[in-house]
């Protein structure tokens, strides 16, 4: 399998970016049919399908959804079969009470952040990857 699997490389080279949008995750049924080019991702789940979009796209098709988020990208190639990555961001965005919806991808790890926490999110990261030891 590709990709780093050292937790300090990981976390020294994990390089976090704020990508560009606004993000909702919305639920939708069987018969509802959204364009896959229109979406980033898709979770099926027993209630639902879980789908993450663009807001604009979300609301021009006319999906609810609870809240806009920021998306941060991590830019080191994590093995998917990496120990404790996700761990150690997730609990130095949790002590600066952030809440984060992670997907890892097969190459990078992807943060769903409440929108108005993005910036201080990325700050958090930058710092923890400067600092890891």
């Amino acid at each position: 399998m590709s990709g780093e699997k050292d937790l300090r490389t990981l976390v020294k080279f994990m390089n976090p970016r704020l990508n560009d949008g606004e993000y909702v995750f919305v639920v939708a049924d069987d018969s509802q049919t959204i364009e896959r080019s229109k979406t980033l991702f898709e979770f099926k789940e027993m209630e639902g399908r879980t789908i993450v979009l663009l807001k604009d796209i979300a609301d021009q098709l006319g999906l609810s959804y609870n809240y806009v988020m920021s998306w941060i990208t991590l830019h080191v190639h994590s093995s998917l079969e990496a120990v404790g990555l996700t761990a150690v961001f997730s609990s130095a965005l949790a002590e600066h009470h952030l809440s984060c919806n992670v997907i890892s991808g097969y190459y990078h790890d992807h943060i769903f952040i409440p929108k108005e926490d993005a910036e201080k999110a990325l700050k958090v990261l930058k710092h923890l990857s400067d600092t890891y030891e």
